[in-house]
C-alpha cells in the first residue's frame, strides 16, 4: 500500500504519455509552438510499462491515461492492452479533447480501456474554435457519440470561462443530459501558460447559472474524486463540480502524476519532481522504487494554486495532463 506523508492512501496514477497537443486551448497553452520533447526523451511503452507494474503491486488501482493529447501517441491502444492483460479489473481511465476519437474509440475500448473524459467546452463552432484555436466541434461530436457508441463510460468535461462561454453552461450541461452521460464543470486553473486575459469562473458562479433553470441539491464528493457532485431534482440527473478553490478539495488526494519524460510529480500545482527515468531505463525496478517512496513522503498537504498574477503556477498542464 502506498500512504504519503499526511497519512493518505494513494492508490490513483495518472500519466501523461505526451505533452503534444493538436489543439492550443487558451486556458493551457495558446502560444506554445509546434515544438517538442525529442522522442528519445521519452520513455517507451515498455518502459513506463515497468513503472506501472511496481505501482500496481504496490496499491494503485486506478490509472488514467493523459497529455498533452494522448491519442496522439503512436501505439497507445497497445499500451493500454499491457496494462489490462496484466490486471484486468483495474480502473483504466482516458482524458482526449476527442478530436481523434471517432476512429479510435472501438480499438480503444477492444484494448481494455474502461472510461474515458472528453472535454467539451462549447456546443457552437465559432467558441469552439476560438478556445481551442483550431475549427474542432465536429470532430469532438463525433468522438463522444462514437464513445458512447462502443460502450465506453463517458463524462464531458467544461472549462466554463466569463464572457466567451459562461452563457452554455446550461446547454452544456442538456447535452449532457440528452446523451445520458455525467457533466463536470470545472473551475479555471489559472497558470503561466494560459491566455493571461482570461477570467474564469469560481463552482458558485456557475452554480448561479444552472440555478436559473433547475433546482438541485448537493450530494458532495465520492471518496478521494474531486468532483463535488450535484442531482438535478427535476429528474435525478448527476452531474459534478471540480473546484479547487474550496478548503476540502485537498483532503482526500490520492493522486500521484508521471510524465512521459519520467517525472514522479506528487501535486499538480507542486512544481518539485524526481525522475525514475535513469532507474527505469536502466531496468532498477529497487531504484525506481525508493524514488516513488521519496515522492509520497513529499507530497504536499495542500496545492500551491494562487489566483495571484505574481504567484501563478509555472506547472504547464500538457506536461502533467491536468
Amino acid at each position: 500500500m502506498l500512504i504519503d506523508g499526511h497519512g493518505r492512501k494513494v492508490d490513483y496514477l495518472r500519466i501523461s504519455l505526451t505533452e503534444r497537443c493538436n489543439f492550443r486551448c487558451q486556458y493551457c497553452m495558446p502560444e506554445k509552438p509546434f515544438s517538442w520533447v525529442p522522442k528519445e526523451n521519452l520513455l517507451s511503452f515498455e518502459e513506463l510499462f515497468l513503472f506501472v507494474k511496481v505501482a500496481i503491486d504496490e496499491g494503485v488501482t486506478k490509472i488514467r491515461l493523459t497529455g498533452g493529447e494522448p491519442l496522439l501517441r503512436e501505439g497507445i491502444a497497445t499500451f493500454i492492452k499491457m496494462i489490462s492483460d496484466y490486471k484486468p479489473d483495474i480502473d483504466l481511465a482516458l482524458t482526449t479533447n476527442g478530436y481523434l476519437l471517432g476512429s479510435m474509440a472501438q480499438s480503444l475500448k477492444d484494448a481494455g480501456l474502461k472510461r474515458i473524459n472528453i472535454s467539451l467546452d462549447s456546443l457552437k463552432v465559432e467558441v469552439a474554435a476560438k478556445i481551442a484555436n483550431k475549427d474542432v466541434l465536429g470532430k469532438v461530436i463525433e468522438g463522444i457519440e462514437k464513445a458512447i457508441e462502443v460502450g465506453l463510460n463517458v463524462k464531458l468535461n467544461m472549462v466554463p470561462l466569463k464572457n466567451i462561454n459562461e452563457d452554455e453552461i446550461i446547454d452544456i450541461l442538456e447535452y449532457a443530459m440528452s446523451k445520458n452521460v455525467k457533466v463536470r464543470f470545472i473551475e479555471y486553473m489559472e497558470n503561466r501558460h494560459a491566455n493571461a486575459e482570461l477570467r474564469g469562473m469560481h463552482g458558485r458562479e456557475i452554480i448561479s447559472h444552472i440555478l436559473k433553470k433547475y433546482d438541485i441539491k448537493a450530494i458532495g464528493r465520492e471518496g478521494a474524486s474531486p468532483s463535488f457532485n450535484y442531482r438535478v431534482l427535476e429528474n435525478g440527473y448527476e452531474f459534478g463540480m471540480i473546484d479547487p478553490h474550496k478548503h476540502d478539495f485537498c483532503e482526500s488526494c490520492n493522486r500521484i502524476r508521471l510524465t512521459a519524460e519520467g517525472h514522479l510529480i506528487p501535486c499538480l500545482y507542486f512544481d518539485e519532481a524526481m525522475s525514475i527515468s535513469e532507474a527505469i531505463k536502466a531496468k532498477d525496478i529497487k531504484k525506481a522504487s525508493e524514488i516513488l517512496g521519496e515522492v509520497l513522503k513529499n507530497k504536499p498537504k495542500e496545492n500551491r494554486w494562487s489566483e495571484d498574477d505574481e504567484n501563478l503556477s509555472t506547472r504547464a498542464f500538457y506536461h502533467t495532463g491536468g
